[in-house]
C-alpha cells in the first residue's frame, strides 16, 4: 500500500488482480528486471489472464526454483526500493 501514490495510472492497473505467490514478471526475469519492466509484465498479465496462463506460470515457477534462475538482482540480494516513476512532461 505504501507504493500506490508512486504508480502511474498504467502501473496501478497491476492491482486489478489479487497478488499471488508467483507471477508473470517473476518467471520472466524477477529481480533482473527494472521496476518499469516488471510493471509492464504485471499489466500484461492483467490483460491476458487465463487459467491456462496461471498453470503455465506455476510450471515455470517450479522450473526456475529447481534451476535457481533469476534469484538475485546484480549487486543486491533483492530489488531496490521502488521510489516512483519519472513522468516526462
Amino acid at each position: 500500500m505504501q507504493y500506490l501514490e508512486r504508480y502511474s495510472p498504467e502501473q496501478a492497473r497491476r492491482n486489478e488482480v489479487k497478488p499471488g505467490i508467483t507471477g508473470w514478471a517473476q518467471v520472466n526475469g524477477r529481480n533482473a528486471l527494472t521496476w518499469e519492466e516488471k510493471f509492464k509484465l504485471d499489466v500484461w498479465y492483467v490483460d491476458n489472464w487465463s487459467l491456462w496462463l496461471d498453470i503455465k506460470i506455476i510450471g515455470m515457477t517450479i522450473w526456475k526454483i529447481l534451476r535457481r534462475e533469476g534469484i538475485n538482482h546484480p549487486g543486491h540480494a533483492t530489488m531496490e526500493e521502488f521510489k516512483g516513476t519519472v513522468h516526462e512532461e
